[in-house]
């Protein structure tokens, strides 16, 4: 495919400036240790505490006033959160723990939309150095019960209505699970209290009858702080831990790849429930006390719009996922708001399309910068960066800090490192930046499968460029071998949605007698094209012009929808299931249904 190139955008919003300049220099002389001094200096009695540096630190300074969250609900009702009211509150959730005898290391867990009093459960878990583990609010029973049980969680926050439908069902089930809270006053559109279920206790009165005064205590930056769970794309999801020593990515990731300014205004549309939605949905903006918008509302187009437009968003992280929903309305909606306000859209879950790219630059003023993570590196480790060049459909280059390589594994256990520009290998981190996985909850063995040596391998698989920028080419169990060829899907993709009436798209093997596999290609209709035989013909077509036989898709099958997991990832795992007849495994994660 042909490279396009988008200037650094450093002219597009002149102030301030992006707090990457040169990349080069930065990356050379970059050290973790430089930044969690400057991260944590002025952290009371130098506690490396996360919960202690992203609101005691600010509330004990300056910033004590100055609004954290404002958080506006469902129903459009709004409230303004300061770091003084994040401090406190969070110290009377920290005082409820100490007096239900919840002690250092166990498991708190939430099962709630973006509320309040998420937020402060997460921080006062922390304060008292437990495992904070959120759960998405979608989740049926099963999964959630198999998410509590691989984490023994003795606490559990969650609503009255999610109460009745996910977890009564399955509580009898959960011997470890001795406390359930459930939040739901008039502040959180839940109505008037209403009689609490037995075995519950109410999150409002144990608040309400503890002091916002507690002492945390000294932290190891090694600690464990957060469970999170894998979204389910591969199997068995897996409990991911990662520790205090965390915040130091988050904050300095934030800084160069979300080019996090004072004064900011900051907007992650990610649910807590998934790795993105706390690492940057709680914790980063609150490392540099930014101002945060939360919005518990799901996507609603419109609505968005007009909330970047009133609220003078400047840096929007959000999905391809929902860059690709505001593509399907059309740009009809988009010319009626004003985004002058922004600064730097940014964009993770899924590999972001080039045409996708392009379109957020002609349609909202600014292209979306597309970056690279896993919940097992609990911290962006590619991106691309507002004063570097953009090159759409590449995921960028590395994160001052971060060492990545492209390699190949030896069947001996070796690897090889591969340093030819544009030939296709696995993505390998070098051991070392803190927000690294500690381990996969009770599956040491599975664990140390993930590294050889000092690198973790990721599983995906990618090239480097003559300039070292990444480009995705997809995980390792979606590659198509097709007559001895290794096909990625994500090329296949990119061409099918530059047609304009493909919404989105997903590439799978299908089985085949003589070429062991053959391209099979799902794609989704934007709003006013209806299936055809000739449209099936012209996306046939496009993809022999652009991507030659080898690579073209051999069938085209149009969907009502691609089925996807909460997070916004395409399964495509449920598709080849689908065409082999195979049992799908683990879907909890599910949000469409197989078309």
């Amino acid at each position: 495919m042909e490279i396009q190139r988008i200037p650094n955008q450093e002219g597009a919003r002149k102030e301030p400036r992006p707090n990457l300049l040169s990349y080069q220099e930065t990356a050379s002389h970059f050290r973790w240790e430089d930044a969690r001094r400057e991260l944590t200096r002025s952290s009371p009695k130098h506690n490396v505490n996360l919960a202690v540096l992203a609101a005691d630190r600010h509330a004990d300074g300056p910033r004590a006033n100055e609004t954290a969250l404002h958080w506006i609900g469902v129903h459009g009702e709004e409230r303004e959160i300061t770091f003084a009211d994040l401090r406190n509150d969070s110290n009377r959730f920290a005082n409820v723990l100490c007096r239900l005898g919840v002690g250092p290391g166990d498991r708190v867990f939430t099962l709630t939309g973006r509320i309040p009093a998420l937020y402060v459960v997460a921080l006062g878990t922390l304060k008292t150095r437990n495992l904070f583990s959120p759960l998405f609010s979608a989740f049926g029973p099963e999964p959630v019960q198999q998410r509590l049980e691989i984490g023994s969680a003795r606490v559990l926050l969650t609503t009255p209505a999610l109460y009745r439908r996910v977890i009564a069902p399955i509580r009898s089930s959960l011997p470890d699970l001795e406390y359930v809270l459930l939040v739901g006053g008039k502040q959180h559109g839940g109505g008037e209290k209403s009689r609490t279920p037995e075995g519950t206790l109410r999150y409002e009165d144990l608040l309400e009858a503890e002091r916002p005064d507690f002492e945390t205590p000294m932290t190891d930056p090694e600690d464990p702080a957060i469970l999170h769970f894998t979204s389910g794309t591969t199997g068995k999801p897996k409990g991911v831990v990662h520790v205090h020593d965390a915040a130091v990515s988050h904050y300095a990731t934030a800084k160069f790849a979300l080019d996090l300014h004072p004064g900011d205004v900051f907007w992650c549309t990610a649910d807590p429930g998934w790795v993105t939605g706390t690492s940057y949905g709680i914790f980063a903006p609150l490392l540099h006390g930014v101002r945060s918008l939360v919005v518990e509302a799901d996507f609603e187009g419109e609505l968005w719009y007009r909330l970047l437009e009133r609220h003078q968003v400047n840096i929007w992280y959000t999905s391809p996922t929902a860059i690709r929903m505001l593509m399907k309305i059309g740009p009809e909606l988009s010319a009626r708001f004003d985004f002058s306000a922004l600064r730097l859209i940014a964009s993770v879950g899924e590999p972001l399309n080039p045409e996708a790219v392009i379109w957020t630059l002609d349609n909202l003023g600014l292209p979306a910068h597309d970056n690279w993570w896993q919940t097992e590196t609990g911290g962006i480790m590619i991106a691309n960066y507002r004063g570097m060049e953009i090159r759409p459909g590449s995921m960028g280059r590395p994160l001052p800090g971060i060492e990545a390589r492209i390699v190949e594994r030896r069947e001996d256990g070796g690897l090889d490192m591969i340093d030819e520009p544009n030939r296709e290998g696995e993505i390998a981190l070098r051991r070392g930046w803190p927000s690294m996985m500690r381990g996969y909850l009770g599956q040491d063995e599975r664990y140390r499968e993930c590294f050889r040596g000092d690198w973790y391998l990721t599983d995906d698989l990618a090239y480097q460029d003559e300039d070292g920028y990444f480009w995705f080419v997809g995980r390792a169990d979606d590659m198509i071998k097709s007559a001895g060829h290794r096909i990625g899907p994500f090329e296949i993709e990119s061409v099918l949605m530059e047609h304009p009436a493909v919404n989105e798209a997903a590439a799978i093997g299908k089985p085949h007698p003589t070429a062991g596999e053959i391209v099979k290609a799902f794609v989704e209709l934007k709003h006013g094209y209806d299936p055809s035989p000739e449209l099936e013909r012209e996306l046939l077509a496009l993809g022999r012009k652009r991507l030659g036989a080898v690579s073209a898709p051999r069938e085209i099958e149009i969907t009502d929808q691609l089925p996807k997991t909460r997070s916004g990832k395409i399964m495509r795992r449920l598709l080849k299931a689908r065409e082999r007849g195979a049992a799908a495994g683990d879907s909890s994660g599910l949000e469409g249904s197989l078309p």
